[in-house]
């Protein structure tokens, strides 16, 4: 796989897994087997995968803990990415929280269950509005000076925001919602390619009319023998440096097509095929 050097010093693969799926529907919950989500887990190392993203969101909790108890002791390579700053109300409700002492917590339960001294890459799940960013950053920033945190990351997140949050604390990746039909955050993956800042998409394979079946990306995917999911995240990979895709699965069978992406590449007249395909979905 190829490398990104995130934040200068930690080298990932490009091709990441995202753990929101190994948990229940709307990221509440236990998941149907954390037997079956163990296997995911061990295969995607196996794979050469060493990039793991979470929050502890996701169940609330429940992630973090499955990734410990398939992992620990982890593997020297492995960074794991979490997140912290909103509360899971219930499936698919949450709501920004960016006080300092709860952030506080959240950084001190994380390391708990995942069973870690510090935290390669903490992310802030979301900037709360009610909270001014010196204050939520701020805290994180004292963190990371205390050896807790190592790197720190944004979610959903604007240009302005970002070179705000860059006055504060450095920042060393940004996670927005992208992929090749969904992109109104382009100006936010131009600014991070221009600083070599991680862009790291969720849900990263392409949605929309044109997924479906027998749609144009879908047909497009037919014609060269490959899928959706490995068009789109080949889509990412070639489209910037700085493009770490995360694609989540509770299955082997789909981790595995989804890593074989890396393997893929497109032509300029495939980038730019996809690229109209995209438009129409857009317009």
């Amino acid at each position: 796989m190829e490398n990104f050097l995130l934040g200068g010093d930690l080298p990932i693969n490009r091709l990441g897994y995202g753990t929101m799926r190994l948990v229940g529907d709307g990221a509440w919950g236990e998941p149907r087997s954390r037997e079956e989500g163990h296997k995911v887990l061990h295969r995607a190392l196996e794979l050469g995968v060493n990039f793991l993203d979470t929050a502890d969101a996701y169940g609330p909790d429940i992630a973090e803990d499955l990734i410990a108890e398939a992992l620990y002791p982890y593997a020297k390579d492995l960074i794991i990415a979490t997140k912290g700053g909103i509360i899971r109300q219930g499936p698919s409700k949450a709501a920004p929280c960016g006080r300092p002492e709860y952030l506080h917590q959240c950084v001190e339960m994380s390391l708990r269950r995942l069973k870690l001294e510090r935290i390669d890459l903490y992310q802030l799940h979301r900037i709360d509005p009610k909270v001014p960013a010196e204050e939520s950053l701020g805290k994180l920033a004292d963190l990371k000076k205390q050896g807790k945190i190592r790197h720190i990351g944004l979610s959903e997140v604007t240009v302005e925001q970002i070179e705000h949050a860059r006055t504060i604390v450095p920042i060393v990746s940004v996670q927005n919602k992208y992929n090749l039909t969904e992109r109104k955050h382009e100006a936010v993956l131009d600014y991070c390619t221009k600083n070599n800042i991680a862009f790291i998409p969720w849900y990263p394979v392409a949605a929309g009319s044109l997924a479906k079946p027998g749609g144009a990306l879908d047909s497009f995917a037919h014609e060269r023998n490959m899928t959706l999911s490995q068009i789109s995240l080949a889509w990412l990979l070639q489209h910037s440096p700085v493009m770490v895709p995360i694609p989540g699965t509770s299955s082997v069978a789909h981790l595995q097509e989804n890593v074989s992406a890396q393997n893929v590449t497109l032509s300029e007249e495939d980038m730019d095929v996809l690229e109209l395909i995209a438009d129409t979905q857009r317009s």
